[in-house]
């Protein structure tokens, strides 16, 4: 079973990932992250350079437990952030 098949069957409320969603609306990579909701604190300054450098942006948005709180895993590699996301859904539900 692929890391990804694995995030989607233990994830509580689905999977969903998201490449270069800032070009449906004609964003820079700068200008999608300077939204007012987006914490830019959430991302390493290294993966952030390389994504502005690529004009690319993967995101990956699971829900652990509930319909309500999840995690949204930015980065330039889609491998990266869907192996990023399985391990952090491993450690938080002891997989």
């Amino acid at each position: 079973m692929t890391e990804l098949e694995k995030l989607i069957k233990h994830s509580a409320a689905g999977v969903s990932i998201f490449v270069d969603d800032h070009k449906t609306t004609y964003e820079s990579v700068e200008d999608y992250f300077r939204r007012p909701y987006y914490d830019d604190g959430d991302i390493d300054s290294d993966v952030y350079l390389k994504m502005v450098e690529l004009d690319t942006i993967v995101c990956v948005t699971f829900y652990p437990d509930t319909p309500v709180g999840h995690y949204d895993i930015y980065h330039y590699d889609i491998n990266k952030a869907i192996s990023i996301s399985w391990e952090i859904l491993k450690k938080e539900k002891n997989l």
